[in-house]
């Protein structure tokens, strides 16, 4: 069983930066997936960023946004910068055990994992 944790949402005006963390405690796998997924009111939830191998970003926020890690902490980032008032949702980290260190599901049903949220709103 693995534990998460978010913390690090707030409110900012548009085009402030903001780091999105994530604490994992319990049992951890060193290939496991992390990924960051974002629902706004109203809204599915979606994919933003995953991390294994290497890193994968959804188009929307490729080049502001950045998914990083400390193994040795268990703790998962999300470096957002130049937000935009549409960046505004609860962010949720999740994590995949297994697998090939390289595959990232963009599908959050493929998560075993979820944290409670941190809520992210940008002001216009």
């Amino acid at each position: 069983q693995v534990q998460l944790v978010e913390s690090g949402g707030r409110l900012v005006q548009a085009g402030a930066s903001l780091r999105l963390s994530c604490a994992a405690s319990g049992r951890t796998y060193s290939n496991y997936v992390m990924g960051w997924f974002r629902q706004a009111p109203g809204k599915e939830r979606e994919f933003v960023a995953g991390i294994v191998g290497r890193t994968q970003y959804a188009d929307s926020v490729k080049g502001r946004f950045t998914i990083s890690r400390d193994s040795a902490k268990k703790t998962g980032y999300l470096q957002m910068n130049s937000l935009k008032p549409e960046d505004t949702a609860t962010y949720y980290c999740a994590a995949k055990s297994g697998g090939d260190n390289w595959y990232i599901p963009s599908n959050a049903a493929e998560y075993d994992y979820w944290g409670q949220g941190t809520q992210v709103t940008v002001s216009s």
